[in-house]
């Protein structure tokens, strides 16, 4: 018999906590997050995990199971989600991925692509440059990679950076060679795919009063405020999270808290259009549901 897993994806505030939590009382399934900010422990509800007593219905994995300094990658997700999938399969259930991050769709059913590990010094090395430094060394030594990045993006350029000085190749190079190793190559597994995508009116609706209600009730600028407190370098992708940025300068005294709700309303938005129509473009043999 083929080993069976459940796939559900979608936009933020679509309702996927909600449709797993169904689907694993249904199928005797355990939930493992595929949403890149969720596997943050300082941000339970900015990012709107599951709650504790949702956690609590059945199991739940990969959430909040890194530092906001510990840096997750498609590939690290991918091999803790495997682990994951390959336990329960062994206690006869149900797996259920489900979250909006479709890079770590793509790495988990498609595979990634084989870029050789990087030496551990120039890892040491470039991780320590500033990100103006980054992008000028990386522009030196693979200017097409560097026109594709955004000089403050500290993430991608250093990732670049090692890539090129570690295997004397561009990361471009390395990302042009087919993926391989994903689920979807398997024979034994069959996957059960579906992405979530509600009306465009309704889901901006519900991110607006998601947020909103989240400031209101306290809980989201007590989450900013104790993750302001660990002084992480603000290049960290936790700190880049939706809504941090515009509370963190509330909080700074830079603005005023309803100036940094609706901007924090405007861009949870406007990712919520770009994760539709990556899906939409990217998931077309998906079931559609709504």
């Amino acid at each position: 018999m083929k080993k069976k897993i459940m796939v559900l994806g979608g936009p933020t505030a679509s309702g996927k906590s909600a449709t797993a939590l169904k689907w694993a009382a249904e199928y005797d399934g355990e939930i493992i997050n595929s949403d890149s900010m969720q596997v943050y422990e300082e941000l339970r509800d900015i990012t709107a995990r599951p709650s504790e007593a949702e956690e609590k219905t059945c199991p739940h994995h990969l959430y909040g199971v890194l530092k906001g300094d510990d840096p997750c990658s498609a590939e690290r997700w991918r091999e803790m989600a495997l682990k994951v999938i390959e336990d329960i399969w062994a206690r006869g259930k149900m797996p259920i991925v489900v979250g909006g991050t479709g890079l770590y769709f793509r790495a988990l059913l498609q595979g990634l692509s084989p870029v050789p590990d990087i030496d551990p010094d120039i890892r040491r090395k470039v991780r320590a440059l500033e990100a103006a430094e980054c992008h000028v060394e990386l522009l030196a030594l693979d200017p097409e990679m560097a026109a594709k990045l955004a000089p403050g993006d500290v993430q991608r350029n250093a990732r670049a950076l090692e890539v090129i000085l570690s295997t004397g190749e561009s990361l471009l190079h390395w990302q042009a060679v087919p993926p391989a190793g994903g689920l979807a190559e398997r024979k034994d597994v069959d996957i059960d795919a579906n992405v979530l995508l509600p009306d465009r009116g309704l889901l901006y609706e519900k991110c607006d009063r998601r947020f909103r209600q989240m400031v209101e009730e306290g809980r989201a600028l007590e989450e900013v405020r104790a993750l302001k407190a660990l002084n992480y370098p603000a290049h960290l992708p936790v700190m880049k999270s939706l809504g941090v940025p515009p509370l963190m300068d509330y909080l700074a005294h830079k603005t005023t808290l309803e100036e940094a709700i609706i901007l924090s309303q405007t861009q949870t938005r406007q990712f919520a259009k770009r994760q539709m129509t990556w899906f939409k473009n990217q998931c077309g043999d998906w079931k559609k549901l709504d």
